[in-house]
């Protein structure tokens, strides 16, 4: 153990191995359901040092676990006996190529961060959601993440270029790239990107920024059924040429918890209706944003007129357009106290579903049937980004049975397979749905996940035990 320590030691400094009482904010995940043990915490500073560290492990024998912002869902930097590779210290935003609207930085550069500095140029990254705070670079490229502005800039995936990645044996792995059109064999590049560190640590990025918004047209509608609400997606994309970048589905059971644990918040209407959405649009265009001499802003208008018209046929019930900035925050603050309205109710089985939009209507009256008759008394609540039919979908069993749990997961599955869905939308696989890859992922397709692992990891020392069932 103090050989290994020393080892490490002289590649980042002996400042940065912890362990024992130094390792407890890494050991544990930020909901408190998984708690590990690794035999170390490394804290590099350059991709240099990180590949060493991954050469000392190799010698060693040990496996290895990243760790970002460690705000991840799903278990995925949970460890016993491993070494994990904290990215903090590699934090540095290379830099900013407005001209050329992307950025280069450093796996350990917090979301908020690069947010500041797109802000800066004049220019927006658009990868948005309530752990921008925390999260860092790397994990979100490790889980693919996606968040409220999926709608229209797409997940992770869709906004990186390029990305550095060293791999189980040290080597560095230089897929830098800052084209938008590379044909040059595999497309390496995605292979990492949602693999959890299950083939290497991604250590930089090169990652797209787009304009930044002149004008926001940002209302809170509540409606009686989602499909009168998708009306309202389909009427607003239509008349703005595809300006929607967030339709975020609230129902009554979110809404009345968000009544109870941030009272503070408010509520848009004086009533709770069965469905409430946050719809928000965007431009950069001068005409759409720049007020007339009304003082309306062109955008708002014709959000304004879409809800006037939806309002008198009766598909909505009502209706809150924020007419400042201050209002569109404090929506915006409804929805993404998801997280912290959902702490300590237990027990609980969090899923991240994706189905086809107007099937998800269908999949909430289905679940909820098959769910009362394995668990009678079964509550759940549910918050979703509509617009890309993503639900986090949350069931509340009535004990604390682990059989019971996982019944209620497959059957969740079943439902969510048969509407032609997917159990993983955006939070990665980890420990927690690797039960759930078992049953549903496609045999071929694991097949070959496990010839990728076994060609990049021969012996199996990158995250083991995540992803990829056993």
């Amino acid at each position: 153990m103090n050989g290994l320590i020393e080892k490490l030691g002289l590649v980042v400094g002996a400042a940065n191995v912890l362990t024992g009482a130094d390792m407890a904010r890494f050991a544990r995940d930020w909901m408190g359901k998984y708690e590990g043990a690794p035999v170390a915490v490394v804290r590099p500073a350059s991709t240099a040092e990180v590949a060493g560290c991954l050469r000392v492990a190799a010698a060693e024998g040990l496996s290895v676990v990243p760790v970002g912002g460690n705000t991840g869902l799903v278990g995925g930097t949970m460890t016993q006996g491993g070494l994990m590779v904290s990215l903090e210290r590699m934090n540095r935003i290379r830099e900013v190529r407005a001209e050329a609207r992307i950025v280069v930085a450093e796996a350990g550069v917090v979301l908020s961060r690069l947010h500041e500095a797109a802000e800066a140029v004049g220019l927006y990254f658009p990868l948005w959601f309530g752990a921008r705070g925390s999260a860092v670079l790397g994990g979100v490229l490790s889980t693919n993440a996606g968040g409220s502005n999926v709608l229209r800039y797409g997940s992770t995936r869709g906004l990186c270029l390029g990305l550095e990645v060293v791999l189980a044996d040290g080597r560095v792995l230089n897929l830098m790239s800052e084209l938008h059109k590379d044909n040059s064999g595999y497309d390496l590049k995605n292979i990492f990107i949602g693999a959890e560190g299950t083939l290497g640590i991604i250590t930089a990025a090169v990652m797209k920024l787009v304009p930044a918004p002149r004008a926001h047209a940002t209302a809170m509608v509540a409606a009686q059924t989602l499909g009168d609400a998708l009306q309202l997606l389909n009427r607003m994309q239509e008349a703005t040429g595809g300006r929607v970048e967030a339709f975020e589905f609230m129902p009554a059971t979110y809404t009345n918890r968000l009544a109870v644990v941030r009272p503070d918040l408010g509520l848009p209407f004086d009533h709770v209706p069965e469905v409430t959405i946050l719809i928000e649009a965007a431009t950069t265009a001068p005409a759409e944003a720049t007020p007339d001499d009304t003082g309306a802003v062109p955008l708002v208008s014709v959000l304004e007129g879409i809800l006037g018209e939806m309002l008198e046929t009766g598909l909505i019930t009502d209706a809150v357009v924020a007419q400042s900035e201050a209002q569109r925050r404090v929506m915006w603050a409804r929805r993404e106290a998801a997280a912290e309205i959902t702490v300590g109710m237990h027990p609980a089985v969090d899923t991240d579903v994706c189905l086809p939009l107007d099937k998800i209507e269908v999949f909430l009256d289905e679940v909820l049937a098959r769910l009362e008759r394995v668990d009678p008394g079964l509550t759940s609540l549910t918050v979703a980004h509509l617009g890309d039919g993503n639900l986090h979908f949350t069931a509340f069993p009535t004990r604390d049975d682990p059989g019971l749990k996982d019944r209620v997961m497959e059957t969740v599955e079943d439902v969510v397979a048969e509407l032609g869905g997917s159990f993983s939308a955006e939070h990665g696989v980890g420990l927690s749905k690797l039960n759930s890859m078992a049953r549903r992922k496609d045999a071929v397709a694991l097949d070959v996940m496990r010839a990728i692992k076994a060609a990049l990891d021969p012996d199996g020392r990158m995250n083991p035990g995540k992803v990829i069932p056993g």
